[in-house]
């Protein structure tokens, strides 16, 4: 059962965790303390299998050694976590079995650590369960054992004694247990036979002793085999050839003909000098009287520094001397002869000195950063100069590079101090690259350097400073709100919080209004927005000033002068100075039947509050009674007949004109013209006569409508407030061109003068155009006379 697989969760991590990493162990310890505070079952399986399983191998039922249903560790979301470790086991959810994800190699995964084994987890969700499995990976016999030579060569006089023991090289075998290396053989074993000794670390020393003298004259060569065996099934194993030379026996040494040699060289020798040249000599024959040189030195570097000519006894020098290292040097020569009796002999060498070191410079202390107001004379760096050489050699002098506010001065034997020799200036020079060169007094002199680089902190001695002595920028009218205008950018050149420049909207008005009503700036960016939407027509531009702070302290500042210029926007439509359009009465103009080609009717005069092209008005006919009749000016609006008026011309004409401006999108306003077709005045009266009674019967039946609404309505007092607000809107259209706020001379009617003296109706009028006199807008006033009757009527006239 799950109970009965339960163990004890700390004694599971105390024997794992000598075997893991420990990453991985502070890992398992999170998984514990993770696991207890979630109350989740803690289980553990163990399995083993061989190693280089193929791929997909069963490794074991994880569902059923657990008592687990398969459906459990899929509604569980099993996972399996492997640590460090790549990933070598994968967990089949379907069959709730372990697999062989990928082919392991024991050897490559723990050496010669036995057991070898991989720890693995598996969590379970809902609720959280939490497993641990252990695969040990046993091992084959897939290595053999091997050796690093595949021969070994020996020469042994034929004078050596029985017992003469001589060491060979180990095999190696990367299995361990029963399939690691076991024994050793050795074939043939007339004249040797092998005897193993155990070392320490569990390894053996394999030695070839000598059981019976050898005999060069009867075998000059031996030719035997080692083999390694390991105990697998089946064995495996290594071989490796032994190869004795047996040698003459050798009963005389080598003689030096003298026991010690002297010799002196300049420490600044090159390479290849030669310093003496041994030699000995030996009475024996052959190649026992052959003699070779070699150098004995184990305790020093004469073996680097020198070499020997093994049959000639010359010896060169090979590497570099250094007289401050050693001033005398004793070379250890051996001679050896072929059957390995020796003598030896001693060199002593004398160095001669030369000035071939350089100064050594140490920093002793040292200053990274210095105010820019530190005083002359202030220490920035001390140093210590060394030279090894002596006498004129050693003396030091140390200087620094020119045009710079620094001085180098002698504090002490071999102390030197770089001091600040005038006033510095961070924003002038914020660093310095300080080179110090120190040179002996030697012939040549060697000289050594060193850059020091040295930060000035700043100071806050500069104001910030902007790009401009002043500010102009343009916004178009109806904006929105909070949109950016433009940036004011002041530069400060201190460092860091003394060049940390705030922007601050000095306090000011603008027509008695705050100018913060109007802008803000950014305190950081110094970007300008724009507080409310402007209107060009009550405001065309304004000033302030910024002022720039620097992070300082004391603070300092600086500040300029912005305008912001409004441009205009086609905001405004035309209106419509005359005719006037009234609720009132009813306004015609007389055109009598006998008018020419080119008559003028009326004038239509219209202006733009707004300015430049959008304010750049055209006329256009957009309706009429009869459009053959009449057309209209397109920059003038006036109205004049395109032909003879006929008598079959109707009595009452209605045009509509339409007004437009130039702006982008442009913009209109339409007005109505009556003009009424006759000679004479009560020609006119009789034909309006029907129409003036309908409209009093209209109005009549309208006001009784009215009346009962309110009458049977709750709605009589809003009603009533709906007509009044109606009555005083008409009343205000004809008062508009009194109300404008732009400098504007008021339109008057007609003046009729009785030049004639005969008719009803005078023929000639005084004509007075008005526009507006804005010194942005085309400035234009004009008189004109001409024959027009104008007709002025009570109630408005439709057609």
């Amino acid at each position: 059962s799950r109970r009965e697989k339960q163990t004890d969760i700390s004694h599971t991590q105390i024997v794992t965790g000598n075997k893991m990493s420990d990453r991985t162990m502070r890992r398992q310890v999170l998984l514990f303390i993770s696991v207890l505070s979630l109350s989740s079952v803690l289980g553990q399986v163990s399995y083993s299998i061989p190693e280089e399983m193929a791929k997909g191998s069963l490794v074991g039922n994880i569902a059923h050694d657990l008592g687990l249903a398969v459906k459990r560790l899929k509604s569980g979301k099993a996972r399996i976590y492997t640590g460090d470790s790549a990933e070598y086991i994968e967990l089949n959810k379907e069959r709730g079995v372990l697999l062989v994800k990928e082919r392991i190699d024991r050897e490559a995964l723990c050496g010669q650590t036995t057991p070898c084994a991989l720890h693995l987890q598996i969590t379970l969700e809902d609720p959280i369960e939490f497993y641990t499995v252990t695969v040990e990976i046993s091992d084959i016999n897939d290595n053999a054992p091997s050796f690093k030579k595949d021969e070994m060569k020996f020469r042994i006089s034929e004078s050596a004694v029985v017992g003469a023991k001589f060491v060979l090289e180990r095999a190696m075998d990367l299995d361990v247990g029963v399939n690691g290396l076991q024994t050793y053989t050795l074939k043939p074993t007339e004249n040797f036979h092998l005897k193993l000794q155990s070392q320490q670390d569990g390894s053996r020393k394999v030695e070839m002793v000598l059981k019976k003298h050898l005999d060069r004259e009867a075998e000059a060569h031996l030719s035997l085999t080692l083999t390694a065996t390991d105990g697998g099934d089946p064995q495996l194993s290594g071989t490796m050839r032994i190869d004795i030379s047996v040698l003459d026996a050798n009963d005389n040494a080598p003689i030096f003909t003298q026991e010690v040699y002297k010799t002196s060289i300049m420490e600044t020798a090159p390479k290849g000098t030669i310093l003496s040249t041994v030699s000995a000599t030996d009475v024996d024959q052959g190649s026992n009287g052959k003699v070779s040189y070699s150098l004995t030195n184990t305790l020093d570097d004469v073996p680097i520094m020198f070499e020997i000519d093994e049959d000639h006894g010359v010896v060169k020098l090979t590497g570099n001397l250094d007289y401050e290292k050693a001033q005398h040097i004793e070379i250890y020569v051996q001679a050896s002869d072929d059957g390995g009796l020796t003598d030896s002999c001693k060199i002593i060498v004398e160095v001669i000195d030369t000035n071939d070191n350089h100064p050594s410079i140490n920093i002793m202390s040292k200053t990274n950063a210095i105010s820019e107001n530190s005083k002359p004379g202030t220490v920035v760096t001390i140093i210590n100069v060394q030279d090894p050489d002596s006498a004129e050699n050693g003396k030091i002098t140390c200087n620094i590079n020119e045009h710079i506010p620094f001085m180098m001065k002698t504090t002490s034997k071999n102390f030197f101090s770089l001091v600040t020799d005038s006033d510095l200036d961070r924003e002038k020079a914020s660093e310095y690259n300080i080179t110090v060169t120190c040179s002996d007094e030697g012939v040549p002199s060697l000289s050594s350097s060193v850059t020091l680089t040295l930060q000035i902190s700043d100071v806050n001695d500069n104001a910030p400073v902007f790009e401009r002595s002043s500010y102009e920028a343009y916004i178009v009218e109806n904006n929105t709100p909070g949109l950016s205008i433009f940036t004011v950018k002041a530069r400060d050149a201190d460092w860091n919080q003394n060049a940390r420049v705030s922007y601050i909207l000095e306090d000011s008005s603008v027509n008695g209004v705050p100018v913060s009503s109007f802008v803000s700036v950014s305190a950081d960016s110094g970007v300008i927005h724009a507080v409310r939407s402007f209107d060009y027509e009550q405001i065309k531009d304004f000033q302030f000033r910024v002022k720039a702070q620097d992070g300082g302290s004391p603070p300092l500042s600086n500040n300029v002068s912005v305008k912001i210029l409004i441009q205009d926007q086609n905001d405004n439509a035309p209106q419509v100075l005359y005719p006037v359009q009234t609720g009132g009465s009813l306004v015609a103009e007389m055109v009598p039947r006998s008018a020419e080609v080119g008559y003028l009717v009326t004038k239509v005069v219209a202006i733009d509050v707004d300015s430049g092209q959008n304010a750049w008005l055209s006329y256009k006919l957009q309706k009429a009674t009869d459009r053959a009749l009449f057309e209209v000016g397109l920059q003038n609006g006036e109205i004049r007949t395109i032909r003879q008026v006929t008598d079959k011309d109707a009595v009452k004409q209605r045009l509509t004109v339409v007004v437009e401006d130039n702006g982008q999108p442009s913009r209109s306003a339409t007005v109505s013209v009556n003009v009424a077709v006759a000679d004479s005045f009560p020609e006119v009266l009789s034909e309006f006569t029907d129409f003036i009674q309908d409209k009093e019967y209209n109005n009549n039946l309208t006001f009784y409508l009215v009346l009962a609404l309110a009458v049977v309505s709750f709605l009589f007092i809003t009603c009533l407030v709906v007509i009044i607000s109606v009555k005083i809107y008409r009343w205000r259209q004809s008062r508009i061109m009194y109300q404008s706020n732009l400098p504007v001379i008021p339109y008057y009617p007609p003046r009729y003068s009785d030049t004639l003296g005969t008719g009803t109706l005078p023929h000639v009028y005084n004509y007075e155009v008005c526009r507006t006199i804005d010194s942005r807008k085309s400035d234009c006033k004009f008189g004109r006379a001409g024959s027009q009757n104008v007709l002025i009527m009570e109630e408005n006239w439709r057609m």
